[in-house]
């Protein structure tokens, strides 16, 4: 799929991006050749592949599940503007 310089301006306009005529055949020629790329890809059967959310099968490393950090509860409560019940008040914003 090949991109004309005023198609390429118009996305521009949309995506609200000032570029020059210069630019623009530059953007063209680039795009078009992403656009050429997706086409092959489209091409490809796949019907066989099996879907899957990562290239490796590999567990993911997670790390252990333990406290780092002081608790500062209190500390913060105490300088918040409005507490009650250990919880935060905040404004109404919606009616």
């Amino acid at each position: 799929m090949s991109l004309s310089i005023e198609e390429v301006k118009q996305i521009a306009w949309l995506a609200r991006i000032g570029i020059d005529d210069a630019a623009a055949a530059k953007y063209a020629h680039d795009l078009s050749g992403i656009l050429d790329f997706v086409a092959q890809m489209n091409a490809v059967d796949t019907e066989s592949v099996e879907p899957m959310a990562h290239p490796l099968d590999l567990p993911q490393r997670l790390r252990p599940d333990e406290v780092t950090e002081p608790n500062q509860r209190e500390k913060f409560q105490a300088i918040a503007p409005a507490v009650e019940n250990g919880l935060y008040l905040v404004p109404k914003v919606i009616e």
